[in-house]
Order: structure tokens, then sequence, then C-alpha cells
């Protein structure tokens, strides 16, 4: 199921700009920008869960182990927009945001402190402390939205949310 969050900001994205999901999983996101008339690169370390959307026009995969150290090469590219969910990698914020092309947009959604008690993850490494997601972009990108909250659904969970777009080209 596509995030509401994802879904409520994907409209932001100009039209037709690529677009990179970050941590991709099944591509529930890949297939809704796909959908949307947005070419995705769809990365993550296993792709094996994209299935069949593995071969769907417009969509390029990457095997990647993001945090191996290194910074993968297609963070030199430039995107439309890059969505994150259930993902944390610290090391890997600046680069998102240099990632984002002049008006790009960032829509990005994980787990904050709290999450332990609802399950996985409970790691603080994989936790987002309060206003961390908002401190790791509010000096570079202009913050159109922003959450720290409880959902119920699709399942009890502690989230940060943050919706932003990158400046315009001078």
């Amino acid at each position: 199921m596509v995030s509401a969050w994802v879904a409520r900001f994907a409209p932001l994205v100009p039209a037709g700009a690529p677009v990179l999901d970050l941590a991709c999983g099944a591509g529930r996101h890949s297939r809704l920008f796909l959908e949307r008339g947005h070419p995705v690169l769809a990365v993550d370390r296993d792709l094996s869960r994209l299935g069949d959307l593995a071969g769907a026009p417009g969509l390029e995969c990457l095997a990647c182990d993001l945090e191996d150290g290194r910074l993968p090469a297609f963070f030199a590219r430039r995107f439309g927009a890059v969505v994150v969910t259930n993902y944390l990698h610290r090391p890997l914020f600046s680069a998102i945001a240099d990632a984002l092309a002049p008006g790009g947009v960032l829509i990005y959604e994980t787990f904050a402190r709290g999450n332990e008690r609802f399950g996985k993850p409970s790691n603080p490494d994989f936790l987002l402390a309060p206003g961390e997601l908002l401190r790791a972009y509010m000096d570079r990108l202009r913050i159109i939205a922003y959450e720290d909250v409880v959902v119920e659904t699709p399942r009890p969970a502690a989230l940060q949310r943050l919706c932003a777009v990158a400046p315009e080209a001078a």
C-alpha cells in the first residue's frame, strides 16, 4: 500500500521529472511515480521484492548496498524527487539533499523514537530523535510539511515525515 504521506505530496513533483526511490523495497512508490509518468530509479540492496515491476517501462533498477561507506555514483545525478520510506542511514542525509534538482521534492517518512513500543525497528540507531529529520534539512531545503506523529494505520508506529523542496537555481 502506498504511503498516504507520499501520495499527498506526489503532485508537487515536476511533471516528467526523474524520481529516485531510495531503499525501494517492493517498489510501491516506484509504481506510483511510474503511473504518474515519471522515470524512476529504484535502488535497494535486494531487488528481488520488485517482482514483475522490475521490467516496467521507465523503471531503472539498481542493486546497491547503501551502507558500505562509499557514496553510490547515482547520487551525482539530479532528480525531481527523492522518496525515502521506512529507511534511515544518517550518513546519506546530505547526499539525498544534493541529489535534488532545483525545485526537486524530498518526500521522507521513517521511524522515530517511541516506535520501540510498537515493535521493530526498536534499535535507537534506526529511530530518529525528536525533530531530527527536520533539523537535517531545514537549512538546505524549503520545508513544506513536517510531522512527528504516532499513527495507527497501516500499523501502529511512531514516525517522522518531511516534505521539502530544493531551492530553484539562481
